[in-house]
């Protein structure tokens, strides 16, 4: 049994993973912004804390985290202006990663996407850009911590049942897939796989759907 912090717990990927953490007997903490869905993840089998992740600092978030096996980051500013972006998929991210070794947690899971990095090529007149940009530092600020993280990048996301089955590679062996879909029950199967595995830890997964059970290519790509 593990107790994690999911960062963003309201969202379209937590939702699904909290319940499968909580099948498995894991003790899960899902930080909210709005204290109206609090009820939604407890009927999950979650704890919602209120926490505004985007304003708060790096101390704060250091003690919400204390006695947390691992962090799962899954929040987002979910589009709209480049500044929020910034502040929360970048800024609010790497103080997490901060805050997570302060609080001595150790294990990070960084829900990311299929093509992010420094060299991700999303023209700067590209509403996207903003979001490539913030994604490329938070995943850069978190290699370079001392953390046993795991970067999960799926391709784009769908709302369609998930299969169980993906293509996963790493871009850092040249074995990644080239672009895809992937539905958000699957990227939530796929957390909940890395998860307990320390070999994926500093390992960029990137996938999409496929043919290969999650566990396998989970495996595979460790």
């Amino acid at each position: 049994m593990a107790d994690i912090v999911i960062v963003g717990g309201h969202g379209k990927v937590a939702l699904l993973l909290e319940p499968l953490l909580v099948a498995r007997g894991d003790s899960v903490r899902a930080l909210i912004r709005n204290p109206d869905h609090a009820e939604e993840v407890r009927a999950l089998g979650a704890e919602p804390v209120l926490a505004d992740v985007e304003n708060l600092l790096t101390p704060e978030l250091a003690d919400l985290f204390h006695g947390a096996d691992a962090i799962v980051w899954s929040a987002g500013a979910g589009g709209g202006s480049a500044d929020r972006t910034y502040a929360v998929d970048r800024d609010a991210a790497v103080r997490t990663i901060d805050a997570a070794e302060q609080a001595g947690v150790g294990r990070y899971v960084m829900v990311s996407y299929l093509g992010a990095g420094p060299d991700h090529g999303v023209d700067p007149d590209d509403a996207f850009y903003a979001y490539a940009e913030a994604k490329a530092a938070a995943d850069q600020h978190l290699r370079r911590s001392e953390l046993a993280w795991t970067i999960v990048a799926p391709g784009t996301l769908t709302l369609d049942p998930g299969t169980g089955r993906i293509e996963a590679g790493s871009p850092d062996d040249g074995t990644a897939p080239d672009g895809g879909s992937v539905p958000r029950e699957d990227v939530a199967a796929v957390v909940a796989a890395v998860l307990p595995r320390p070999d994926t830890s500093g390992r960029f997964i990137g996938f999409v759907s496929g043919d290969v059970p999650i566990e396998d290519a989970v495996a595979r790509a460790s």
